[in-house]
C-alpha cells in the first residue's frame, strides 16, 4: 500500500483559461501563482494551501447532466462567512442550483452549488463537522 500525506492540487478542466481565471479569482477569491504556456495550458491557483490547477480541456466539458451535482468540487469558507458568500453569488447573479443546511452524512454545514462558466458544479461549504 502506498502512504499518502494527502492532496497535492486537483484539476478542473476548462475550455477558456482566462475568462475561468477570472472567474474563480472574482468568485471564490483563488489566487494565480504561475501559468504553463502552450502546449500545456495550464494555470495554477491557490485557495488557502491548497491549490487548483485549471486545464485547457480538448474534450467538450459536461460533468453532469441538467442541474445534478454529483461530480463536483468544494470550497471551504468560515462558518462565520457562508451567508455573505452565499448573498455575493446572488448580487452578481451566479444562479445557486442547489443549497442545503446538511447535518447528516460526511460533511455537515450549510452548503451551495453553483456553475462555473463551463458547467462544472463548484460547491461553498460552512464545514461544521465531519461525519461517520
Amino acid at each position: 500500500m502506498i502512504e499518502t500525506t494527502g492532496v497535492v492540487h486537483f484539476t478542473i478542466p476548462v475550455s477558456d483559461i482566462d475568462r475561468s481565471e477570472t472567474f474563480y479569482h472574482d468568485i471564490l477569491g483563488l489566487e494565480t501563482i504561475s501559468r504553463a504556456p502552450e502546449p500545456f495550458n495550464l494555470l495554477f491557483m491557490k485557495s488557502g494551501e491548497d491549490i487548483v490547477v485549471l486545464a485547457k480541456s480538448k474534450t467538450p466539458i459536461n460533468p453532469n447532466p441538467g442541474d445534478e451535482r454529483f461530480v463536483h468540487h468544494a470550497f471551504g469558507v468560515p462558518l462565520d462567512k457562508y451567508e455573505e458568500s452565499r448573498a455575493h453569488l446572488e448580487e452578481i447573479d451566479v444562479h445557486i442550483i442547489h443549497e442545503e443546511d446538511r447535518q447528516d452524512g460526511v460533511f455537515q454545514g450549510k452548503q451551495a452549488h453553483f456553475h462555473d462558466p463551463d458547467r462544472n458544479v463548484l460547491e461553498i461549504i460552512a464545514l461544521e463537522h465531519l461525519g461517520p
